[in-house]
């Protein structure tokens, strides 16, 4: 039994662009439990507020081939609800890859610390908030957002990270957003499964209202 159960740990840890940071399988303390939301704090909401994300459509684990990204759905949610701009972060380069290909594509991309580029601009220095969602990709956000990081200073913002995956939760994000932005008041941090985000809107609207919002 105990063969068995860890058998199938291994099978769950290795299906999904999660892992550490350093491109290993999956560790438990990744694994976390959607139960434990993390504890928010009030906002100032009555500031100009920015969603800024990357969300990936095509195939995609569990859902397979989506015409919208999960995270998309989440950033529509947080727009109607707080009123929010959105900035989506699109590259091309991944576009019409199968799964596997694109879970290599990006471990790659993390090892060699690349920097893949992005269409359009935003200027951020109106905004107060700055929501910032993405997929877990082998533990924290894909490489293409991390670009958009060394192009904009959220510095002296308040940043609400949030993920998408299909088992890392958070996984690094946060903490590699607060590296990115060391005098940047970060906080609220909120995950949901790729494969629940259709149905998931009131969980949404409970963790914005945790942080002050409301419709």
């Amino acid at each position: 039994m105990k063969y068995f159960m860890a058998s199938a740990l291994c099978m769950l840890v290795s299906t999904a662009c999660g892992g550490s940071k350093t491109g290993n399988a999956q560790t438990d303390n990744n694994l976390a439990p959607e139960a434990k939301d993390v504890k928010t704090e009030p906002v100032k909401t009555d500031g100009k507020a920015l969603i800024v994300f990357f969300s990936h459509a095509g195939d995609n684990y569990s859902v397979g081939n989506i015409k919208v990204g999960n995270t998309k759905i989440i950033a529509d949610y947080i727009a109607e609800i707080t009123g929010a701009d959105q900035f989506e972060i699109v590259t091309h380069k991944y576009d019409g890859m199968a799964y596997k290909p694109l879970c290599d594509l990006a471990k790659k991309e993390q090892q060699n610390g690349e920097l893949p580029e992005y269409e359009g601009s935003i200027d951020v220095s109106d905004y107060d908030t700055v929501f910032i969602g993405g997929p877990v990709w082998w533990g924290t956000y894909p490489q293409v957002m991390f670009t958009f990081f060394s192009k904009n200073d959220l510095n002296n913002k308040t940043i609400i990270p949030f993920t998408t995956h299909e088992g890392s939760g958070l996984g690094n994000c946060a903490e590699d957003v607060k590296k990115a932005y060391p005098n940047a008041n970060v906080t609220g941090e909120f995950s949901m499964y790729g494969h629940d985000v259709r149905d998931g809107k009131g969980r949404v609207e409970k963790w914005l209202k945790g942080l002050g919002y409301s419709k």
